[in-house]
């Protein structure tokens, strides 16, 4: 198989050259001060502009739910305008997760094989931008599930395909703090499309055009200027990035190497990918994930009508969306940092579960005029299913069977959410309202806590397979992280 571009140009390079690069003939993939001399490179090229676009994403993901319920009191909310009910909310956010889970794994065969990372994430954004401005014309409900489900479809394989190219440049133990930093923004969108819907809220009926119909023209136009600077600015691969030098290229290259990352394009074997789909240890990965994204959906679709449920009009539950996720970001990133510090994935992500679970769990459990105390469960909860997001995305990519199915793991994986996703959407009913929702509270109670104890059980089971020097799916001697 023919080498890395990077390494090609290396081995090509006369000693006087490699001097004259900057770099010495031996590297040490192991200098810790060369390595975060690097990664504070790299996290200046490539974190502001992820962290960006996935802000964008969820604000496009979420805005649908602010739509709801804007300017409801005056009948020029989405519902109304387009005659839908709320079982026909259900049903299209439902078709946006399906979408979501069935094209997130073949977006990532594309992205590894075919097309590299900045061409095909950014044909992504501009596809969901677009269709988001479509939005802005829906007039029926056949309309909303239509364009809803191509959202879907183009929205599927941003995420992995983010992960995937985290994993491209960074090490194990440096994924998951970067891959929190990207998803706290959509905590951050979560505040930031509360704070736009209340704003917009205000501009009802400008131009002849309802509230909601300008919160989609609104983002959309943003999101699609905004896949330009992915073309043009992010990074693909080390042999691809001319701001390094060839030496360079190659520590980026060999640093990876140990623990699994990088780029390769080499098709991992039948067994390597039966074993990632199939293997109870990832089946336990993928399910807790499931669990997870219940809360996680919840709080996307669903927090201003929560809110609104806590006795609030409709403009003002949009901003009194914003302090929840305020607090899950400040978690989020807190936790995922001190998980990979500590390389205590499973704990950290069973304390924040069961934190989550009580502050759902309480909420279903006082009265529904409670008001007050119920929003600050609202907070409570969301310290619990985003933060544990990040860490349970990078330990699979720490722990998938084989280095050359990673891309597949983080796809499968990531996919869970469209099944998670469509479990929220439903357990939130209209006729509860009165009651203070407690079948969302405690469906989401109980999802937090099963999370807390698959955790913990994947952190027991990799320690024993380290016990035993258990070799992953390839037959290579493998560090499983837990």
């Amino acid at each position: 198989m023919e080498k890395p571009e990077a390494i090609q140009q290396f081995e090509h390079q006369s000693e006087e050259e490699r001097k004259y690069d900057g770099e010495s003939a031996e590297i040490d993939v192991n200098d810790e001060k060369r390595n975060k001399k690097f990664n504070r490179r790299l996290d200046l090229r490539i974190l502001p502009l992820c962290c960006w676009v996935y802000l964008l994403n969820f604000l496009d993901r979420g805005n649908i739910g602010n739509s709801k319920v804007l300017n409801a009191e005056t009948g020029d909310d989405l519902l109304q305008n387009t005659h839908m009910t709320a079982d026909g909310y259900a049903i299209t956010v439902t078709l946006f997760s399906i979408a979501y889970t069935l094209f997130e794994v073949p977006s990532n065969f594309v992205m590894k094989h075919y097309v590299r990372p900045s061409i095909w994430l950014g044909f992504l954004l501009f596809a969901w931008g677009a269709l988001t401005i479509g939005f802005a014309g829906v007039k029926n409900y056949a309309s909303v599930v239509v364009l809803r489900f191509f959202i879907g479809v183009a929205e599927a394989g941003f995420f992995p395909g983010i992960v995937y190219l985290i994993t491209i440049w960074y090490r194990h133990d440096e994924r998951a703090v970067r891959i929190a930093l990207v998803i706290a923004f959509c905590n951050l969108a979560g505040a930031f499309g509360g704070a736009i819907a209340y704003g917009v809220g205000h501009i009802n009926g400008a131009a002849g055009l309802e509230g909601f119909r300008w919160l989609f023209i609104i983002e959309g136009i943003i999101t699609v200027l905004s896949a330009f600077l992915l073309w043009f600015f992010l990074p693909d691969y080390p042999a691809r990035a001319r701001w390094l030098s060839a030496s360079e290229k190659q520590f980026a290259i060999d640093r990876l190497a140990e623990r699994g990352g990088g780029y390769e394009q080499t098709h991992g074997s039948r067994r390597e990918i039966l074993a990632t789909c199939f293997h109870p240890r990832m089946l336990c990965h993928y399910v807790a994930y499931i669990a997870d994204v219940v809360p996680q959906g919840s709080f996307t679709f669903f927090t201003p009508t929560i809110v609104t449920g806590l006795g609030y009009t409709s403009i003002h539950a949009q901003l009194l969306t914003v302090p929840p996720w305020v607090v899950g970001f400040c978690v989020a990133i807190t936790l995922s940092y001190s998980a990979d510090h500590f390389n205590a994935r499973g704990l950290h992500i069973s304390l924040a579960s069961l934190v989550g679970g009580i502050g759902w769990l309480t909420a279903g459990l006082l009265p529904h005029d409670a008001y007050v105390k119920r929003y600050g469960c609202l907070c409570l909860a969301a310290a619990g299913a985003f933060p544990a997001a990040p860490s349970m995305t990078n330990w699979v990519t720490c722990n998938t069977p084989s280095f050359l199915t990673i891309p597949l793991a983080i796809a499968l994986h990531n996919s869970s959410a469209g099944l998670g996703q469509i479990i929220a959407q439903w357990i939130w009913r209209a006729d509860e309202a009165g009651k203070g929702y407690p079948t969302g509270n405690f469906v989401c109670a109980g999802c937090s806590f099963f999370v807390a104890i698959i955790a913990a059980g994947l952190r027991v089971w990799y320690g024993r397979m380290n016990k035993k020097g258990e070799r992953d799916a390839a037959g290579r001697e493998r560090v499983w992280a837990y």
